[in-house]
């Protein structure tokens, strides 16, 4: 079960930094357009606050990646589910306000890595 929980929480993390280089880099070429259903005169006007999200995604990605490598792992376990709950409250919210399919994008993956996590511990 470790392995698995590693894994998962990894590809959460993994997912955040993609996240991260979409909104900070390439919101406004067609792969952001694209991801997110923008115009370009839209994501020109928005761009800012792409970068800020992105920003916050690789914080969540960060907070995932230290509690993972963390030298105490009660310590560690206690950081990655800090992080894991943040990403599921992101991912409801973004889910409630923005669009459904992001529940599933990104909290549902979350609560699969917390429920490895909270099962693996020690």
């Amino acid at each position: 079960m470790n392995i698995l929980k590693k894994v998962l929480v990894g590809l959460v993390a993994l997912e955040h930094i993609y996240f991260l280089i979409l909104e900070m880099f390439l919101w406004t070429k067609p792969i952001g357009l694209n991801t997110f259903g923008n115009t370009l005169e839209v994501a020109q006007l928005s761009e800012v606050l792409a970068m800020q999200q992105g920003l916050y995604n690789g914080f969540l990605a960060a907070g995932l990646i230290w509690g993972m490598f963390h030298p105490d792992r009660k310590i560690g376990f206690q950081v990655i589910v800090f992080f894991l709950l943040c990403v599921i409250v992101a991912g409801v919210f973004g889910g409630l306000t923005a669009g459904t399919r992001i529940i599933f994008v990104q909290a549902l993956p979350a609560v699969i890595a917390l429920a490895a996590v909270w099962m693996a511990r020690d």
